[in-house]
């Protein structure tokens, strides 16, 4: 079967009974194309299933209509929202967010940034401030407003929105000590990637030292934060440490597999052991046994984020040096 021919912008124009520039301005949602004009082209283009070309406007103009976003994750869920976030922000615009996934990984992110980079986007949304040096380069020398989310713990290219994970790290450690917890316990997964989680641990660690006690045990792996390798650690760092009243972990999805382990094997929580995550996902929730967790604004971030792009493309406001600082808030659960 032959595909049909795409249609054109002068089918679009002959369809809305207008001119061919005045179909491309009411396409490209120019102001000083009348409400009447702009509800029958875009009408025409429906019917007719009128696509565009892109490619072509971005030659023209320097830039696309695409936000790209670099993420490390697709199955971590607080990505997801993140991605929520940027989307419900810029619809209505002409702005299209495409994304590129890392897995933790500086090469990769590298090569996804480039290539994003190509296509001419009108703005780069980058997960986290901790680039390699030549990745670093190709944000500072984009052209176009860059943002870097999740974190604030460090010196962005460009525009930042995120939150302290040092802080967020300190006020758990804090929070738990108040509890009355003394022996307590690391679990975490892909440290040596996560450069956010590290930052986590450092400022548990030091609240911890601030009154006089530290971790007592660690246990973790270089694979992915899983519930599977939070119930698998957990079971390993209890069989030598016992004794310990409390186990802070790098992600809540490892603490729900450690509420597992403990409901399995008759380990009292929060009674005898508090386990304690970080963001705050909803799976906390609907546990039988409530954990503590570090609350995070996931949405918003992304909300945030899109919109400094937005508010440069639109009005010219200066991204260089903008911060947005969210704060993680404590949920004990007990």
């Amino acid at each position: 079967m032959t595909p049909k021919k795409r249609s054109t912008l002068a089918d679009v124009a002959e369809a809305a009974g207008v001119s061919k520039m005045t179909a491309s301005r009411a396409l490209r949602g120019a102001g000083d194309v009348s409400k009447a004009s702009l509800e029958k082209v875009g009408r025409a283009a429906k019917e007719i299933g009128y696509i565009g070309n892109h490619l072509a406007t971005s030659l023209s103009s320097q830039r696309s209509d695409l936000i790209g976003v670099v993420i490390p994750s697709l199955t971590n869920v607080v990505f997801a929202e993140v991605l929520s976030g940027i989307a419900e922000n810029i619809r209505g615009s002409s702005l299209q967010p495409v994304f590129g996934v890392t897995d933790y990984d500086p090469d990769l992110e590298y090569d996804v940034i480039q290539k994003m980079l190509s296509w001419n986007p009108a703005g780069l949304i980058v997960t986290g401030l901790d680039q390699p040096d030549e990745t670093r380069r190709l944000l500072e020398f984009a052209g176009i407003p860059v943002v870097q989310i999740m974190d604030v713990d460090g010196a962005p290219v460009d525009a930042c929105v995120g939150l302290s994970h040092h802080a967020a790290g300190e006020k758990m450690a804090d929070a738990l000590v108040g509890k009355g917890r003394r022996r307590f316990g690391y679990v975490g997964c892909g440290l040596n990637k996560d450069t956010r989680a590290r930052k986590r641990l450092s400022g548990f660690e030091t609240a911890l030292l601030s009154t006089g006690l530290n971790l007592a045990a660690t246990q973790t792996c270089d694979g992915p934060s899983t519930v599977k390798a939070g119930r698998e650690l957990t079971a390993k760092i209890l069989r030598d440490h016992p004794d310990l009243d409390c186990i802070y972990y790098s992600n809540d999805d490892l603490a729900v597999g450690g509420l597992f382990h403990c409901i399995a094997n008759g380990v009292s929580v929060p009674e005898t052991l508090v386990l304690a995550g970080f963001n705050g996902l909803d799976i906390v929730e609907s546990l039988p046994i409530k954990i503590a967790t570090s609350r995070t604004p996931r949405r918003e971030i992304g909300r945030a984020a899109s919109e400094i792009i937005l508010d440069s493309l639109r009005e010219g406001v200066a991204t260089r040096g903008r911060r947005t600082e969210f704060s993680s808030k404590i949920d004990l659960g007990f």
